[in-house]
């Protein structure tokens, strides 16, 4: 895996983690946020052909 890979993977699952800790306490803004990176992120991937494993956040 290159470094853009692993980089791109890794800002996903951080954006996941951030919007699991905003729905927790109840941040309705922050999870909207953080959606709207995690779909950059996916689109980022999809466009660089970088597969991005299926989450409870699909």
């Amino acid at each position: 895996m290159d470094a853009f890979t692993a980089g791109l993977l890794q800002r996903i699952r951080a954006a996941e983690s951030e919007m699991d800790r905003a729905r927790e306490t109840g941040d309705d803004f922050l999870v909207e946020v953080e959606q709207g990176e995690l779909d950059d992120l996916r689109r980022l991937a999809a466009e660089h052909g970088v597969e991005v494993s299926a989450s409870q956040h699909a």
